[in-house]
């Protein structure tokens, strides 16, 4: 083994700063300290492990999950309380109900009528949240509608609760943005729930929430959890609206130089649109990173802005800004390099496991729970 252990891992691969991910883990949790009586429920849908979900919910705490996998994955090491925040179909009852006669308690979400009325005849334990739309426009009933009761009315005793997603925080360019989505979010959707409970419908959970949101309201009154996951290993995108700095991207995907074209300023990476995904979420930003920031082995910014400005299923080609020069002679083939992800998400989908860096040196490999 060399003396830097990163020159022996194939690429590309996936990393994962530790010291990163626990200052991110602490920022978000004392954003949500910050409103008594209100949890943080970590959405595991990114970082899809149970290591981390032991830092970003500290004694099995309560999790978000987006798949049947996630929920299986993390029930088998000690997550019980769960909520799998993506509508459910009728045929995914039986595992859920199976999960929690295990000894798991994940509760489902749904916005259709016929639905709740599949979830109230099951015979399995099947708690259920309805999910509300507080104008994200993707899934759910809008706060104000009757079809709320109606849906609390089908559900019954397997009523457990609301939830919201406000995904449309994306489109936030400021902390007083966001303070300002998160308050529309939080008036709706605790209003919804105290028009549920007149009527006679318990509502224990209320659940609410995204990362830009969840950093920045203002006041969390009526709302009894708060669910935000991209804060956890931060992107480009995120770091581009504000949620978090540049520094505190914790994900980068390691790639070797594979090509160097000194006619056109370039260099070609083995990480192509299959390792770093083809998001470019920060061509909408403040700062178009095109498919992805270009640090050195140490995770520091390569001279001249240098980006991946085109990507092929297994190529990446990496530019300077425009008007800078990219330092083609520290960046002979075989020189290794890291690429920031505009969405983390869908970068670390690509992966099966993290390569975990503590003060820069590889101290575990984590092994990720991709697919359904």
């Amino acid at each position: 083994m060399r003396d830097n252990p990163l020159l022996d891992l194939p690429t590309p691969c996936l990393l994962l700063d530790l010291d990163i991910l626990k200052r991110n883990l602490a920022r978000m949790a004392a954003a949500v300290a910050r409103h008594p009586g209100v949890a943080l429920r970590p959405h595991m849908k990114t970082a899809k492990c149970w290591q981390a979900a032991e830092l970003a919910a500290p004694g099995r705490g309560p999790i978000t999950v987006s798949t049947l996998a996630e929920a299986r994955h993390f029930a088998d090491h000690g997550f019980r309380d769960q909520v799998y925040a993506v509508g459910i179909a009728p045929a995914k009852l039986d595992a859920v109900a199976a999960l929690n006669a295990a000894g798991a308690s994940v509760k489902v979400i749904t916005d259709d009528a016929e639905v709740a009325d599949a979830i109230a005849a099951h015979p399995g334990d099947i708690p259920t949240l309805i999910e509300v739309d507080v104008g994200e426009g993707r899934g759910g009933i809008p706060a104000d509608s009757a079809m709320l009761e109606q849906a609390a009315a089908r559900l019954g005793p397997k009523l457990a609760g609301l939830l919201s997603h406000s995904g449309h925080s994306y489109a936030g360019r400021s902390a007083a943005a966001m303070a300002e989505l998160a308050e529309a979010e939080r008036a709706a959707l605790a209003g919804a729930a105290a028009r549920l409970r007149q009527a006679g419908h318990a509502v224990g959970i209320v659940s609410a929430g995204a990362s830009p949101t969840a950093a920045h309201a203002a006041r969390l009154d009526g709302i009894t959890e708060m669910r935000a996951g991209v804060y956890m290993l931060g992107d480009l995108f995120q770091a581009g609206i504000g949620t978090h700095g540049i520094e505190d991207v914790a994900v980068t995907v390691l790639a070797s130089v594979i090509g160097r074209y000194p006619a056109r300023g370039a260099v070609l990476l083995d990480a192509g649109a299959l390792a770093l995904s083809k998001d470019r979420s920060t061509e909408a930003g403040p700062r178009d990173w095109g498919f992805g920031r270009v640090l050195d082995l140490e995770g520091r910014p390569l001279p001249g802005e240098a980006m991946v400005t085109r990507v092929h299923q297994e190529h990446g080609e990496v530019r300077a800004a425009p008007g800078a020069t990219l330092p083609l002679d520290r960046l002979a083939v075989g020189t290794r390099l890291r690429v920031a992800p505009n969405h983390v998400c869908l970068t670390a989908a690509a992966h099966p496991r993290y390569h975990v860096l503590e003060g820069g040196r590889v101290v575990a490999v984590w092994e990720r729970v991709n697919h359904w």
